[in-house]
């Protein structure tokens, strides 16, 4: 079974930084689309960021020119980098994955990311 084990939210200022973090359980190299999702309180879950095994990237208009995402395959791990938080980036935030083995998406557990206005 896949596991994605996400870490790395908490909680912070408005205009702060998190790096949030993603580390599947196989090789990150079997995962040829990875990325992530948020899901506010009474909201529907949205896409973040995606990035692929070529290192494309895609972002959701909310969040370009202030989150990074990107993949080091010697750590086997996603991350998304957050800068410039808001009060409207809070939320619970899930690591995403499609395996090329399994043909299967994958999600994380979920980490919560409170920004304090």
């Amino acid at each position: 079974q896949v596991r994605l084990v996400e870490s790395g939210g908490g909680l912070v200022q408005a205009g702060g930084s998190l790096r949030l973090a993603c580390a599947p359980s196989r090789s990150i190299s079997t995962f040829p689309l990875m990325g992530w999702y948020r899901q506010a309180p009474g909201k529907q879950r949205d896409m973040v960021a995606t990035i692929t095994s070529g290192d494309t990237t895609n972002y959701a208009d909310s969040v370009k020119g202030r989150f990074t995402v990107s993949r080091d395959n010697a750590k086997n791990t996603v991350y998304l980098q957050m800068n410039s938080l808001k009060a409207e980036d809070t939320a619970v935030y899930y690591c995403y994955a499609i395996s090329s083995v399994t043909r299967n998406s994958y999600w994380g557990q979920g980490t919560w990311v409170t920004v304090s206005s």
